[in-house]
């Protein structure tokens, strides 16, 4: 029945303890005992009192062989067992093997000294067992004591272990920890600097589309000049018909001084007045081409002004562009700087963790790949960045083309338009050079056609009055034309006006952009100061684990040198022991009887 019972045992797994006294168990059933020891891993507690196992032999050594290769048992009862010297030698092979047991109970057995001594040595392998009873065993008191000391020690080792795990434990705790806080932070670092960069993209694009609205009233302007370039053409056409008629004019005295000749006697006196209201008319012609030229100069005094405003405006731009520079290099020594602080932070990172935790390489290589992983990611992320800021440039370079292009149109305009104007001037000047040769000669050739030609005095004197009127009519135009020209330079000095409240407004959001980025370089700093603190409390606790470490094994160290010297206590012991029973062994009769023999 006990063996069909302990088979039945062998496979289950929820049975904690055991309890078989006072059976009569014999060799089957020590047999069943060793096979279920091996093959059960739940039964904790095993009580086999007064079942005579230390009668038979074989069936006790195949129990604790059982014993011995058992890794669960934690209390076995094996009191009133008949257990002599060589069954506690048995016990003893398979206490040196066995590693879960902590309590057993032998008492009322017949151990005695060879037994003791046995159960005695096996405990220096042994680490685990606390409470070794050997009451009524006839084991002497030294070993006793020896065996309590050796429970002692065993008790004590098993708190400094469980304390050891413990802090050890709390520590892997404290060190996940400080690990996901890390990790957050750095989480933390990144999201920042992510929103850093997406601030920056922002700002590039408002600076982009400031550049297109600034190009755009650039060319509102060239729109304007090219206009006023128009306006300007059309002057000169209408002067150049004025001249012409003038010079119509011109033809026709002629053709009246050469039918004057015949009356040039007669009229004398009359044609000395003519010659009087000729030079009053001569003056007020020049008068009137001095005018016309004073006209011209403050049209191209107005030019030059104009240009000076675009050049100007250039500057203007030129200087928006410089801060667009300024900013993405600020920006860039800011990104480089955050990626150093981040490469330090993670070798210090990196270093703590190599000091930390050498016993668990497999954590620190799957963060060491998240780690690289990140850095995969961020090195993206700045390629795109400094793709993005290549782009910029490149619009830049072409806005800046396109200005030196239309710049250069425009003084190519404006050289072409002087050389006109100059050739211009100087044909008039040769014209009416000219016109004073032929009127020097129509003077001579009239002092002998005056008589002749007072009818025709008379129609030229009404054709002067018509070209009077067409002159006056010329000059109200030019009036409205200077009228319009001053009314659209008071449009382009509000649209100038307008530009530079739009550039201080620009001017404005970039001190703001300026002061949102020292509050994120304040924020940095912050964050920085807390992780050197953060830093420098992990360094602190990890030395004072240390130092607790350390004070741990000197502990160990000592309580060790206490075992060498009770060992060697113990060894003189034995010695003394030994010598003093062969002595008494010789100086018994018995002794003296097998000596005889």
């Amino acid at each position: 029945g006990a063996k069909l019972l302990l088979h039945g045992l062998c496979s289950n797994t929820t049975v904690r303890s055991l309890d078989l006294k006072g059976n009569n168990l014999r060799t089957v059933g020590a047999e069943a005992l060793g096979k279920l020891l091996r093959q059960n891993k739940s039964i904790r507690s095993l009580i086999l009192e007064w079942n005579s196992l230390g009668v038979w032999e074989e069936g006790f050594s195949f129990f604790c062989q059982g014993l011995g290769a058992n890794n669960v048992l934690q209390r076995l009862d094996l009191r009133n067992n008949q257990i002599n010297h060589q069954g506690a030698a048995e016990l003893a092979m398979a206490l040196r093997q066995n590693t879960s047991l902590q309590e057993l109970d032998l008492r009322w057995n017949n151990i005695g000294l060879l037994g003791g001594r046995a159960l005695l040595n096996c405990l220096h392998s042994n680490r685990t067992l606390k409470r070794l009873e050997l009451a009524g065993n006839n084991v002497p008191s030294d070993i006793l004591k020896a065996v309590e000391q050796a429970m002692d020690h065993n008790q004590d080792r098993q708190t400094i272990l469980n304390e050891t795990q413990n802090r050890m434990s709390v520590l892997s705790k404290e060190v996940l920890s400080l690990k996901d806080e890390k990790t957050k932070q750095f989480l933390d670092l990144m999201d920042t600097i992510d929103k850093q960069r997406e601030e920056i993209a922002r700002s590039g694009r408002m600076s982009a589309a400031r550049v297109t609205q600034l190009q755009e009233a650039l060319d509102e302007q060239h729109s304007i000049m090219n206009s006023l370039k128009a306006k300007l053409q059309m002057t000169e056409a209408a002067l150049a018909l004025s001249e012409q008629k003038v010079h119509g004019l011109g033809e026709l005295l002629n053709a009246t001084k050469q039918e004057q000749t015949s009356m040039a006697e007669r009229h004398f006196a009359e044609l000395q007045q003519q010659k009087q209201e000729g030079a009053d008319r001569e003056g007020k012609l020049l008068r009137d081409l001095s005018a016309a030229t004073d006209k011209n100069l403050l049209l191209r005094n107005q030019v030059d002004e104009l240009e000076k405003k675009c050049k100007v405006q250039q500057d203007q731009l030129f200087q928006v562009k410089q801060d667009l520079t300024n900013t993405t290099a600020e920006l860039k020594l800011r990104a480089v700087q955050a990626e150093e602080r981040l490469e330090t932070e993670k070798r210090r990172f990196k270093q703590s963790l190599e000091d930390m935790e050498s016993l668990r390489l497999k954590e620190v290589d799957h963060m060491a790949q998240k780690i690289e992983a990140s850095e995969r990611s961020m090195q993206d992320r700045i390629q795109r960045l400094e793709a993005i800021r290549i782009a910029l440039e490149e619009e830049l370079s072409q806005v800046k083309a396109a200005a030196l292009t239309e710049r250069g149109q425009a003084e190519e305009e404006l050289m072409k338009v002087r050389s006109q104007a100059r050739l211009e001037e100087q044909q008039r000047l040769e014209h009416l050079e000219e016109k004073l040769r032929l009127m020097t000669e129509s003077r001579d050739e009239a002092q002998n056609c005056c008589l002749k030609q007072k009818e025709m005095v008379a129609d030229a004197q009404a054709k002067a009055n018509q070209l009077s009127l067409h002159a006056d009519g010329l000059r109200r135009r030019l009036e409205q034309l200077q009228q319009d020209l001053n009314s659209k330079e008071e449009e382009k000095v509000t649209e100038v006006n307008k530009v530079k409240v739009e550039l201080q407004e620009q001017i404005g959001h970039l001190q703001a952009e300026r002061t949102a980025q020292e509050g994120l370089r304040e924020k940095i700093a912050a964050l920085e100061r807390q992780l050197k603190a953060l830093s420098s409390n992990h360094r602190e606790a990890l030395l004072d684990k240390e130092s607790e470490i350390s004070m741990l094994l000197e502990k160990l160290r000592m309580k060790e040198a206490d075992i060498s010297r009770m060992r060697e206590e113990e060894a003189q012991r034995a010695s003394f022991l030994q010598n003093a029973i062969m002595t008494y062994v010789q100086g018994s009769p018995l002794g003296t009887f097998s000596s005889r023999k």
